[in-house]
């Protein structure tokens, strides 16, 4: 996903007559211009090349861009949208924003394309360094990113949060997290447990059970995690679908509208029914906000609100987005007063 620039060197100058250089200095500049941005060189090794003072070579190159002798291009691959990710990435204090083109024949009813996945692999692929304790929540995002993982340094891996249905579990984030790390040749420590449990106390109960223990011991040396964000409707968020028709009211009521590794976020990024946490399986959100980054992927213009909800928060640091999402983001929604990049000092808690 790393940007290349191609420079062009002309032999003429183009545009500016009356500016025109004779053929002794183009020929000079087409070959200091060569130098410096095709070969590698510096200024100062230019100079003594040619047997003139560097400024005279900053000046002959700027000329040379002035002169339209050089064209700088910087091209990225088609499918990524480096304006909307930089402006992205600006507007809400994000450390990274990567925004991918929306798939034309996408509706507006198809959140997160599975391109979102490929190109989310390939930024942990940039992210994550030798040693890391990388951290995967449930969500279909994230699983379509686990699959397609193809490089990672060694590193650890762990479940931050249960399974949508225990059933699928192989089939799931705990075959996301044992995908990733057969790549990396780094442990796995899966959770396998239900994300959301009738009440507290049998939530309690399996978190003290060993395998789920050790999982959550790994919690707070997480330095990077991949997470997913939902909507509050039907389809888009988990939470949403395991939940009865009642607490689904409750919780509405509340003023939900978006919903991250079965964290509750109002439209402002405030957390709302804490007391869904207590029977859950997942990491705390204080513990998120301590991890150093923490990608969130999501898409589609049905996400768009749910994932400017989450921004406010304060607990997601980079994004992997589409069109629809950036340009609601960048011209519907407002960022709160919080930047992401707040991060929680772990020695203040």
């Amino acid at each position: 996903m790393n940007s290349s620039e191609e420079i062009a060197v002309s032999g003429m100058s183009a545009g500016r007559p009356a500016l025109r250089m004779g053929p002794a200095e183009l020929v000079q500049a087409a070959a200091m211009a060569r130098r410096f941005y095709l070969e590698g060189k510096s200024k100062i090794q230019i100079a003594e090349e040619f047997g003139v003072s560097r400024f005279k070579v900053a000046r002959v190159l700027e000329t040379a861009l002035e002169r339209d002798l050089v064209r700088i291009e910087i091209r990225v691959p088609s499918e990524l949208d480096a304006e909307r990710s930089d402006a992205l990435r600006a507007r809400y204090g994000l450390r990274h924003a990567v925004v991918v083109e929306s798939p034309t024949e996408a509706e507006d009813e198809s959140p997160d394309p599975e391109n979102l996945g490929e190109v989310a692999a390939d930024l942990l692929g940039e992210l994550v360094v030798e040693g890391d304790v990388l951290g995967l929540a449930w969500g279909r995002s994230t699983i379509h990113m686990a699959a397609a993982l193809d490089r990672l340094p060694p590193c650890t891996v762990v479940q931050l949060t249960g399974v949508y249905d225990a059933g699928t579990a192989e089939r799931g984030s705990v075959e996301a997290v044992r995908r990733a790390a057969q790549v990396s040749g780094g442990e796995a420590h899966p959770i396998y447990a239900p994300m959301l449990l009738p009440d507290p106390a049998t939530a309690a109960a399996l978190r003290s059970q060993t395998g789920i223990a050790r999982a959550f011991e790994y919690f707070d040396k997480v330095t990077v995690a991949a997470v997913s964000i939902g909507s509050w409707e039907p389809g888009i968020s988990t939470v949403h679908d395991m939940i009865t028709e009642e607490e689904r009211t409750h919780y509405a009521s509340l003023g939900v509208a978006a919903e991250m590794s079965a964290h509750l976020f109002d439209a402002e990024g405030r957390r709302v029914g804490r007391d869904l946490g207590e029977r859950c399986i997942t990491v705390e959100a204080d513990r998120l906000r301590r991890i150093p980054e923490v990608v969130a992927i999501a898409g589609g213009l049905r996400k768009a609100e749910a994932i400017g909800a989450v921004l406010r928060s304060g607990l997601v640091t980079s994004l992997v987005t589409d069109t629809a999402a950036a340009d609601f983001l960048l011209t519907e929604f407002t960022p709160g007063p919080r930047p992401a990049l707040e991060r929680v000092d772990p020695d203040e808690t």
